[in-house]
């Protein structure tokens, strides 16, 4: 019996400290036909030079060395080698189950899916987070056709927009690459996909360690994050075409994060001195008024949320600011969260 190979692509930018973790990961899977592509993206540090140690152990592996030109071109460079019938994208810092691959395949073919997602641990130094409201980890298992699946991606609740945590037939995504020179690229991606797709498979089962690491956003943040609200508006274009019944769906995701990201501008001033950003989403919310109005009629804390940043945005930030401390003195209930399953043991650096 002939064994389909699976390519792992993986872009290895100034991560020396987590580089073996994920590697390891990788040649530890159940599932031993694999060509693992290791794309040093340019490395500063000495990633290079361990890919190549690693090489020199496993013949599975291929190193690719380029000039850094950041995830997208690292991930589109290692699609160039990749020769397997299916691809699966791993970031450097994350780290998988050993049974990854293997589950995912046997689900594949039990039911002859374009594209298979796991559930995932959300993986800090000392524990682990399970999301426990959209996955189950009973072992079961959710089928979705291409209307269900493009739903499910732009809600972005069970279907993650993420590049990794799936297998994918490789002659589905060769021909998209990923857009250079963006933060968040999968979401400039992920739906150019899902409309190939006919069969998605969702395995409840948490297969993938997505690491968190400890800078916070505010301390991070830059304009570049603005780069979701560009893939986001590119999606609108590209739902408006083909699935124009969940226009609804994109805008209330435009809001949500126009809303969050003038808050994290106006937190973070240096950045946007003159207020052009901030001006920006201020006008795009108000010109798109009635088409985020109709987006969020069901939703109430959207919709209050959307009245008074139309009001002025200081006053929606005044209420964010009142909810989250009234959540913290619980006077009111906190959404949905995440559930520590366990430490991370075993995830050692």
């Amino acid at each position: 019996m002939q064994h389909s190979i699976v390519s792992v692509v993986v872009p290895i930018y100034k991560v020396e400290k987590y580089i073996h973790r994920c590697i390891k990961s990788i040649l530890h899977q159940t599932y031993p036909h694999l060509e693992i592509i290791l794309v040093n993206d340019g490395s500063p540090d000495r990633c290079g030079e361990i890919a190549e140690e690693y090489k020199y152990k496993d013949s599975r592996i291929i190193v690719i060395h380029k000039e850094n030109g950041g995830l997208s071109d690292a991930r589109n460079e290692g699609m160039k080698e990749a020769r397997g019938e299916y691809t699966v994208f791993v970031d450097s810092d994350d780290w998988l189950e050993p049974t990854m691959i293997e589950d995912m395949l046997h689900c594949r073919h039990e039911h002859q899916a374009d594209l298979v997602q796991s559930a995932f641990y959300y993986a800090y130094d000392d524990k682990l987070l399970f999301d426990s409201y959209n996955y189950s980890n009973d072992g079961s298992k959710l089928l979705l056709n291409n209307q269900e699946a493009m739903y499910e991606l732009i809600r972005n609740d069970k279907v993650k927009n993420f590049a990794w945590g799936k297998l994918y037939r490789t002659e589905m995504i060769k021909d998209i690459p990923f857009k250079k020179g963006v933060l968040f690229e999968d979401v400039f991606w992920a739906h150019q996909v899902m409309k190939r797709v006919k069969t998605f498979v969702l395995i409840h089962k948490p297969l993938c360690h997505y690491y968190q690491r400890s800078d916070s956003i505010v301390a991070t943040y830059s304009i570049r994050n603005l780069d979701i609200l560009t893939g986001l508006k590119e999606r609108l274009e590209f739902v408006t075409r083909h699935y124009p019944h969940y226009q609804d769906e994109v805008y209330r995701s435009i809001l949500q994060n126009s809303l969050m990201h003038y808050n994290l501008l106006f937190r973070n001033r240096r950045i946007d001195k003159d207020g052009v950003k901030k001006r920006d989403i201020h006008r795009y919310i108000k010109g798109h008024k009635s088409q985020l109005n109709k987006a969020v009629a069901l939703e109430d804390d959207l919709r209050r949320q959307l009245f008074l940043f139309s009001f002025h945005p200081v006053t929606n930030i005044s209420y964010l600011m009142l909810k989250k401390g009234m959540e913290r003195i619980k006077l009111q209930p906190k959404k949905r969260g995440l559930e520590m399953t366990k430490t991370t043991k075993g995830a050692s650096l």
